[in-house]
């Protein structure tokens, strides 16, 4: 999209007091979705260490591999599971049994992967899906979706299941504009009047900041005039929060490497600092009902 590219980056003005979003599940409060434009920008490393960093903070943690077609939260914490979402959603077997320990503490619930009948959003799917929440949700204090990349009409789907959205992106522009387009269907088909950015790979101090200020520059102008005028509280067609950066850090390629959670594998190194720190904002913003 030539307009993020053609549009000068920023810092950031001090953010407004937050809006409330739109839920889509009111009763499902406590769902996060992590998900991303484009693949390969760090989302299930984010969604492993952050849910590490959250039950640290005492939460009760789930993380569900949402990306049924292309799930590697296995890979990224070392797991061989015997038995998957695929296995629940066929009979194969009940759900406590696919629940598994992860290093860190919390539970995830692994999808198998190259499963073709999930790569589209069939009746079966959804109605899978939506029995899987309603007996997860209430058993956790947070749970979160690690989804597909993209806007195809499973990934949109699952994002539908959150409350609260976190898109990870990085400094690129690929990253950058296909982040803008993901928001702006968010907030065009889905009704969402805030989505949480996070930044990967930042390479100096306040790159996410000036980032988030550039993406809702583009929004306010363009989406803006899709929505006919609609804003949000804060006066934005939809409003993006900034949670922070992660920094491009050696820890991180070495922890991944090891298949180990960085929060493990290099607890002091500066991107396992900004993960916590993402975490802290999240229980302040987010989870401090229940934190």
């Amino acid at each position: 999209m030539s307009e993020i590219m053609n549009t000068p980056m920023t810092p950031a003005a001090p953010a407004a007091a937050p809006a409330g979003g739109v839920l889509l599940q009111p009763s499902r409060g406590r769902v996060i979705a992590i998900t991303s434009g484009k693949g390969g920008v760090g989302k299930t490393f984010l969604s492993a260490n952050l849910a590490a960093a959250l039950t640290r903070r005492g939460l009760r943690v789930l993380v569900l591999d949402a990306d049924l077609g292309l799930a590697n939260l296995d890979v990224v914490l070392n797991l061989y599971p015997k038995l998957t979402l695929h296995d629940v959603f066929t009979g194969k077997c009940a759900l406590d049994d696919a629940i598994l320990k992860a290093p860190g503490g919390f539970s995830v619930l692994l999808a198998g992967s190259g499963m073709v009948e999930y790569s589209r959003l069939t009746p079966e799917v959804r109605d899978d899906f939506l029995r899987l929440m309603e007996q997860v949700v209430p058993r956790y204090d947070v749970v979160l979706l690690d989804t597909g990349a993209g806007i195809s009409d499973v990934v949109l789907f699952t994002l539908s299941l959150a409350s609260e959205i976190l898109l990870v992106a990085t400094p690129e522009p690929t990253s950058l504009t296909d982040a803008y387009a993901t928001i702006k269907v968010l907030a065009t088909q889905q009704g969402r009047q805030q989505v949480r950015l996070v930044v990967n790979q930042a390479v100096r101090p306040g790159d996410g900041r000036a980032i988030t200020a550039q993406l809702q520059a583009v929004l306010n102008r363009f989406v803006g005039a899709a929505l006919g005028g609609e804003r949000s509280a804060g006066g934005a067609a939809v409003r993006l929060i900034h949670m922070g950066d992660i920094p491009v850090d050696k820890a991180v390629k070495e922890a991944v490497m090891r298949r180990q959670l960085l929060l493990l594998h290099t607890p002091g190194c500066p991107a396992a600092l900004a993960v916590g720190q993402i975490a802290g904002r999240l229980v302040d913003t987010v989870l401090k009902a229940i934190a």
